[in-house]
């Protein structure tokens, strides 16, 4: 850990040193006439890319299938932790969560932001832009105001709610999030989606709970495409739609099984849609490898704002860019559950390293336990000999230590490959690949918390289980099947 240790203080002392010299760097771009350019994100949780746009036939986002028609659609974008705090953390610095110490989720004794790293609002902020954490973007909508970070920021991130509060001609930055798409899932009764047609992926047991619980995530994502109309509808009102970039994105995979907490593509992979003004490049569909913490770098861009050097993310729109040939992504603790993998993903290729190959997929995490019908389910069917092979190795008493997958031509990240010779020479570069970053950028995941966390959690998240199940009728010792029937009666009630 030592060395890792000098190499991120070695990297702190060059870029505080270098950002000291950038006083002047930051400036709003001006052409002629040209105002200053707003810069929007509107952000949904727990979203991966099931939006009509990207092939999804039985889901109904025509405002978001817009603004991506009137924009850019990506493809191939990823968070860099497959749940909320740690993921947020990164994107709203430019950072890697595992840099700045912001990876465990809900880091409980929070830390300041080590120099020079900042909150990217900071930057916006010297540059003459008005920062707002937007509360209620449209009538009858609301905004959660959510941040989530696993740090201090040091300064007030944001100067108000609502960007009708900034100084007449003043450029704003702002950000709305939405939680329609997070657990418990809206229902949206005017435009329901049959469960029969949902198409689930081949670990997920084909069950009627499976897929009411699909197609209400999938409903959700309708409602949540009005409320972003009807933010769009505001911008338009206002005059101010062509002279803002528009950003959809969702802040990691979805919530549910393989996806939330875990670094399959379900868990990760995200939509995103730029829209620019004047409709500048619509219709535009970008298969570049991007990382959640490249948004902020490359929102400065287009602002005229020069990223900082120190920035681990990197701009992809506005100018000269380097594309990736890769992503990383990181999972830690999540709340009372202790893990840590580490995934590299090319367009290609997926290798997942388990540091902790002895855990199961299925550790107990009480949050899962309380919202993932399929958690119980599993095993109830597992029991009635109705899973197939590939659905019963979530169940495995342990994990292999290296997951290596063709997602070009495995997307359901089933047949690994780690072991198959004919893929070692793959498989050794993913691994160097991984090992170089773990080294470069400080890997901080290497280091255990204090056992005095640990049994906080364990503690916090009993209590906040047993009144969560009592709250549905059960207790802590309920067996998956009292689970089963709970899920049965909630999901079909009225049905």
């Amino acid at each position: 850990m030592e060395k890792y240790s000098s190499t991120r203080r070695r990297f702190l002392k060059t870029a505080a040193a270098a950002l000291a010299g950038t006083g002047s760097m930051f400036y709003i771009s001006r052409c002629g006439p040209q105002k200053p350019l707003n810069i929007l994100w509107l952000i949904s949780e727990d979203t991966s890319p099931d939006i009509g746009c990207y092939g999804n036939p039985l889901v109904k986002t025509p405002n978001l299938d817009r603004l991506a028609a009137e924009g850019i659609r990506y493809t191939n974008v990823y968070a860099t932790c497959p749940v909320c705090s740690p993921s947020r953390s990164a994107f709203m610095t430019g950072m890697y969560q595992t840099f700045t110490g912001a990876h465990q989720h809900r880091t409980r004794d929070k830390q300041p932001l080590p120099d020079p790293v900042k909150v990217i609002t900071h930057y916006f902020r010297r540059a003459g832009y008005f920062t707002a954490n937007v509360t209620e973007p449209a009538e009858g909508i609301s905004g959660t105001g959510k941040t989530d970070w696993n740090f201090i920021p040091g300064e007030e991130p944001f100067d108000g709610t609502d960007w009708n509060q900034r100084t007449e001609g003043q450029p704003f930055f702002a950000q709305v999030n939405f939680q329609l798409t997070h657990r418990e899932f809206q229902r949206d009764p005017e435009n329901p989606i049959d469960p029969a047609g949902v198409e689930l992926p081949p670990y997920y047991p084909d069950h009627p709970i499976t897929r009411r619980d699909w197609a209400n995530y999938l409903e959700s994502l309708q409602v949540l495409d009005r409320q972003i109309g009807a933010v769009l509808k505001r911008l338009e009102d206002e005059g101010l739609l062509d002279n803002t970039a528009v950003f959809y994105f969702g802040d990691h995979g979805r919530c549910m099984v393989r996806g939330k907490q875990w670094l399959y593509d379900g868990g990760i992979r995200i939509p995103l849609f730029i829209r620019l003004p004047k409709k500048n490049r619509a219709g535009r569909v970008d298969d570049n490898m991007i990382s959640m913490i490249d948004l902020g770098p490359t929102a400065m861009r287009l602002a005229g704002i020069t990223p900082p050097e120190h920035l681990q993310g990197r701009p992809f729109l506005g100018g000269r860019i380097k594309s990736r040939k890769y992503i990383i992504s990181a999972r830690d603790r999540c709340d009372e559950t202790d893990d840590r993998i580490r995934c590299v993903r090319t367009k290609q290729y997926k290798y997942i390293r388990n540091f902790f190959p002895e855990r199961p997929y299925t550790q107990f995490n009480a949050y899962k336990t309380n919202q993932y019908p399929l958690i119980s389910l599993l095993p109830v069917l597992h029991k009635q000999g109705k899973l197939t092979p590939v659905q019963e190795r979530w169940l495995a008493p342990q994990r292999p230590g290296e997951e290596l997958y063709d997602v070009s031509a495995d997307p359901h990240e089933i047949d690994n490959l780690a072991e198959k010779p004919e893929h070692a020479k793959v498989l050794n570069k993913m691994r160097s690949i991984l090992d170089d970053w773990i080294e470069k950028t400080g890997d901080m995941g290497e280091k255990e918390e204090p056992d005095d966390v640990k049994k906080y959690w364990d503690d916090f998240m009993a209590a906040r289980y047993k009144d969560w199940m009592e709250a549905k009728g059960l207790t802590v010792n309920s067996t998956p099947e009292q689970h089963v029937k709970y899920w049965q009666k909630k999901l079909f009630k009225g049905e």
